[in-house]
């Protein structure tokens, strides 16, 4: 059986410095993707799609394991698009206006057909409110900055400030939406221990 460690073979996109901003350019890839708005601290749509979207990757990488493809990978890491209308207004301590877009990494062989079959079998089992609302898309980010966080969330703005800083200081430009991979269990691990991506795309 063939065996993919996606998070080796992109290991630049996950595995940045902790104190120095790097730029990447980033491929198109598949992603499970849900869209939401509002507060993740309080939003129970926010736990729902999370819930949703690790239940439909687990589905589809077992899957794939038993089916004809017989490939075996781990579940990427749950990643979070967000922004506000008015990007003036995008405030890291008050979240009550943020849009976001969950997504999870998909191998290139995922197609529409499978996530479909996926989702039957994920209905069967369980109650998903948000399941309906995923769908499988490509997103091009192309050229980024980031830079890695360890720690809360709630403790991300000065490393955010540092990576929008080199961002002007090298004579780019913010553009795209701020996007947080998350590589830590947070149900585990010590928030003190989290591991997050920070990465702006920029141009």
């Amino acid at each position: 059986m063939k065996k993919i460690d996606y998070r080796k073979e992109g290991k630049h996109l996950y595995r940045p410095s902790t104190k120095k901003v790097g730029i990447v350019d980033v491929p198109t890839m598949n992603f499970l993707m849900i869209d939401g708005a509002g507060d993740p601290n309080n939003s129970p749509d926010f736990q729902d799609a999370v819930n949703a979207l690790f239940s439909l990757s687990y589905t589809l990488k077992f899957m794939i394991k038993k089916g004809e493809q017989a490939v075996d990978y781990g579940v990427l890491p749950l990643e979070g698009l967000w922004w506000a209308e008015d990007m003036s207004q995008f405030n890291v301590n008050d979240k009550s206006n943020w849009l976001w877009t969950l997504m999870i990494m998909q191998p290139d062989f995922i197609t529409a057909e499978l996530v479909a079959e996926a989702a039957a079998q994920v209905a069967k089992k369980k109650d998903l409110p948000a399941l309906p609302n995923i769908r499988l898309e490509r997103y091009a980010e192309g050229q980024a900055a980031q830079i890695m966080h360890i720690g809360p969330f709630s403790e991300e703005g000065p490393t955010i400030e540092k990576l929008h800083a080199f961002i002007i200081e090298n004579g780019y430009e913010l553009s795209g939406k701020h996007h947080e991979i998350y590589l830590s269990d947070t149900r585990r691990a010590a928030p003190k221990n989290w591991k997050t991506v920070i990465r702006q795309p920029c141009k």
